[in-house]
């Protein structure tokens, strides 16, 4: 036990699996930080999803736990020790072997960690296992396999090459300059649609909904001045033609209007499963230029509805306004359900709690990174070719509200684990 914890009391999760984890010693120290504790991606990838595995031990889930399963935690972790010290080896011989056959592209933590955790478990210490290097080198060779020819570097390599940059911009410019004025439609009909898209969503009217152009109808205001800022699709005062860009890194993406040719076809190469059903390199570029021209910059007029859905249904979440439709009344209902809201709502004062500034302020509005999300999962749908149903819709809708709340939640949750409880 934890020295100094009174009977009823809860220790910050964080502060416990850095506890428990010192006790593993010098054997982990390539999955540590230089302070001796675990890395963020170690936890991520490797204690949570396959040592404590908080969905199937609720009691490991929060941010803090209770004083009746600290020992229980503790033992977890001190008892895959000698996995972890197994996969600190194999990850160090992996890297050798990495650097050896010259790749460079990925994180070598988020490529090979869970990975030398199978290791381990398939083979246990390398130091007992005379081919280890052999294995380690063809560990490196299946992962570069899988992640394919479809490769970032290779995007970069040719939205960057001069004769391809030059051309590229002046496609760029034109799609901007030929953009159509979006025609109002005669009846939206999206609140009839968001009335029953959760319990009996009716293809027909779906279908009607794409056939008005309804989708490209409701951009019509993103062009004027804070509409789409006002919608967290941007940080500038009205949406701007993107740049080509040369590099990207998903902790630093912008709005999604506001982020470069490179950065909106980043996130398709994080899989092998996407970059299968993606079109080659050149054919995706041109046409990611295409589609940051149109309206909500998506290609497809059902993405285009979806926005559409979405916007709406979002509107007023958190006010005391009445829902305006079935959908609207449900995500309104999801949101006042989650106790960090209030709470975070009972302190509006920065200064009375340890909520960022940023992160509060998506709490209050939290349509903005709703709206940004519902972007990303749309634009990913049509890298992959994917087709949106009647059905689809309500599943897409509160999914990604569902995955916003998740996110806050968890970053709270953390902030928590590293003031030590304090609120």
């Amino acid at each position: 036990m934890v020295q100094g914890i009174a009977a009823g009391a809860a220790v910050p999760r964080g502060m416990l699996i850095a506890d428990a984890w010192a006790q593993l010693g010098d054997a982990v120290a390539p999955l540590s930080n230089t302070s001796g504790r675990p890395l963020a991606r170690t936890v991520k990838l490797l204690l949570d999803p396959l040592v404590l595995r908080p969905n199937l031990n609720p009691r490991f889930a929060g941010g803090l736990i209770p004083v009746e399963h600290v020992d229980d935690l503790r033992r977890a972790v001190t008892d895959a020790g000698p996995a972890l010290a197994a996969t600190a080896t194999w990850f160090q011989l992996v890297k050798r072997a990495r650097r050896r056959a010259g790749v460079t592209e990925g994180n070598p933590q988020d490529l090979y960690f869970q990975r030398c955790f199978e290791l381990a478990h398939l083979h246990g210490d390398p130091a007992d296992t005379p081919d280890a290097e052999a294995i380690a080198a063809a560990t490196v060779a299946a992962v570069r396999a899988e992640r394919g020819e479809m490769t970032v570097d290779r995007l970069r390599r040719f939205m960057t090459d001069p004769d391809q940059a030059v051309r590229l911009t002046g496609l760029l410019q034109r799609a901007w300059d030929d953009r159509p004025a979006p025609q109002p439609a005669p009846h939206d009909g999206l609140t009839a649609f968001l009335d029953t898209c959760a319990t009996a969503p009716s293809e027909a009217q779906w279908h009607a909904l794409a056939a008005n152009g309804v989708g490209s109808a409701e951009a019509a205001d993103l062009d004027k001045p804070r509409v789409a800022r006002d919608y967290g699709l941007t940080a500038r005062e009205r949406p701007e033609p993107p740049q080509l860009g040369d590099r990207a890194s998903k902790r630093a993406l912008p709005p999604p209007f506001d982020r470069s040719i490179m950065e909106r076809l980043f996130a398709a190469f994080t899989s092998v499963f996407q970059r299968e059903s993606m079109a080659d390199i050149p054919a995706m570029v041109v046409g990611e230029i295409h589609r940051s021209a149109a309206a909500w910059q998506l290609a497809d007029e059902p993405s285009r509805v979806a926005m559409a859905l979405g916007r709406d249904a979002s509107t007023g979440i958190g006010s005391p306004t009445a829902p305006a439709s079935d959908a609207n009344a449900r995500l309104k209902a999801r949101y006042a359900r989650e106790a960090y809201v209030h709470a975070v709502q009972r302190h509006p004062d920065p200064t009375s709690a340890t909520v960022p500034d940023d992160l509060r302020r998506e709490i209050i509005d939290v349509q903005e990174p709703y709206l940004r999300r519902l972007w990303a999962r749309l634009h990913g749908r049509e890298l992959r070719g994917e087709t949106t149903a009647a059905d689809d819709v309500w599943d897409l809708l509160d999914g990604v509200f569902r995955s916003v709340l998740l996110d806050q939640r968890d970053r709270l949750r953390r902030l928590l684990e590293r003031d030590g409880g304090r609120a």
